[in-house]
């Protein structure tokens, strides 16, 4: 479109918004004010002036200092400026160049330390990360000893705190940590909100965590959230897309022996629930045989929730060889859990691991037919308070419910008092009551 006025030119050629031409009318009233000894200048144009100047529709020349300020801007007279464009003399032109470079230079320094300053602004104290690194490392820790919804909570609230410092900083290192803190959080977060029965979130919140850790190319916490969706697949039925996210996150980097060795338990699970006896022995083997020494910041530094010691990798194999319907190692694994829990400290097992352990215990027996030894496994778990009841508890109780039903138990006062007190277990769950789907029946 032609331009109506040479001052509409002559800003569409430098690009100019109103915005860019208001800051360097103001310089060039500034510059005049001090060239003149005068104080400090105030002009400015608004937006609407700045249309009817360029328009055409200005009749006669605009009160001053305007004329004297645009043409210090532009090298041109208002008159010339305001009408149509023509062909300047050469004189002109010259003037023009040598007044528009220093304008230019003007706005270009003014903008320039208004960037910087607004981005030296732009960062949080050390502190503050320093605050939130450690309470993530404490919410990892102290996961299995602290009720699901206090953890959700506290989860939730460190995930929001992470937001908000990179939302607050520009600075590369601050935003580096506070992606990890945030790729921590939200992994804790889909941990939670699997144990509170709600797969999809927790599926949606392992991708929030592996991307999160894409972004840092932080290798450890996108293993670990890959793993997560590894094992969240085959919950749901889907165990070939789990051996798969599983093989992916045992390719990222920097990983140590606690990183591998719950990735070869969760691929043991996913082969299992195959039916793959070769490959889920396999696997277990590996689960069992890393020791190279290596370690990383978030499986092991960390740990807790992000670890996997000794005892959480024979509970995990019980429910693998159950998958396999492998009694004898089902047993074997699922004893082997237990001792190693009852040698810690009353206040440091891990309720949530325990009460898996036991119902899988419960499970090796019932394939045996042995019902007073699936009662007596049983028993820790119904005593486990009803938020302390989550989604892996109550899958493996749904499976204990589906054996009492076998032929071999019709008539059974004793399977069927069992199964009464399996199904009110169920009921009074949290997980249950948050709408947790029918769990997968982990025999099938």
């Amino acid at each position: 479109m032609d331009a109506r006025t040479l001052l509409q030119a002559v800003v569409r050629e430098r690009g100019w918004t109103y915005e860019g031409f208001r800051r360097a009318y103001e310089d060039s009233a500034q510059a005049l004010a001090a060239a003149a000894g005068m104080p400090y200048s105030t002009a400015t144009v608004e937006e609407q002036t700045f249309r009817r100047w360029t328009s055409g529709r200005m009749k006669g020349l605009p009160n001053s200092p305007a004329p004297q300020v645009l043409e210090h801007m532009f090298g041109y007279t208002a008159r010339l400026l305001l009408g149509p464009p023509t062909e300047p003399p050469l004189e002109m032109s010259q003037n023009y160049a040598t007044a528009l470079n220093e304008s230019e230079l003007a706005m270009t320094a003014r903008d320039a330390a208004a960037h910087a300053g607004d981005a030296a602004s732009l960062s949080v104290a050390d502190m503050t990360l320093d605050q939130l690194d450690d309470d993530v490392v404490v919410l990892a820790r102290d996961y299995a000893r602290t009720s699901p919804t206090e953890v959700y909570r506290r989860a939730k609230e460190l995930l929001g705190i992470a937001r908000s410092v990179l939302e607050r900083t520009q600075v590369p290192r601050q935003r580096t940590r506070a992606y990890l803190a945030a790729g921590q959080s939200a992994a804790l977060l889909s941990a939670i909100s699997f144990d509170l029965g709600s797969l999809s979130s927790a599926v949606s919140l392992s991708r929030t965590a592996a991307l999160y850790g894409q972004v840092i190319e932080h290798g450890p916490l996108q293993a670990y959230a890959h793993g997560a969706l590894a094992f969240l697949a085959y919950w749901g039925g889907r165990p070939s897309e789990a051996a798969r996210l599983v093989h992916t996150a045992q390719q990222f980097g920097g990983l140590g022996d606690a990183a591998l060795t719950r990735l070869f338990v969760i691929e043991a699970r996913a082969y299992g629930h195959l039916g793959n006896l070769v490959a889920a022995e396999a696997a277990v083997r590996n689960a069992l045989e890393q020791s190279s020494g290596r370690r990383d910041e978030l499986h092991d530094d960390i740990g807790g929730e992000f670890g996997f010691p000794s005892d959480r990798v024979a509970m995990s194999n019980a429910t693998t060889y159950l998958l396999l319907r492998d009694a004898d190692g089902a047993e074997e694994a699922a004893e082997s859990a237990l001792l190693l829990l009852s040698a810690k400290p009353e206040d440091q097992r891990p309720l949530l691991i325990s009460t898996q352990a036991s119902v899988d215990l419960a499970r090796a027996r019932l394939l045996r037919g042995e019902l007073d030894g699936v009662h007596a496994a049983l028993d820790p778990a119904f005593s486990v308070p009803t938020e302390w009841r989550g989604a892996g508890a109550l899958e493996r109780m749904a499976a204990v419910r589906s054996g009492l039903c076998h032929p071999d138990f019709i008539g059974s006062a004793e399977a069927r008092t069992l199964g009464d007190r399996v199904e009110e277990y169920c009921a009074a769950a949290t997980a249950h009551r948050l709408g947790a789907a029918t769990p997968l029946d982990m025999e099938t």
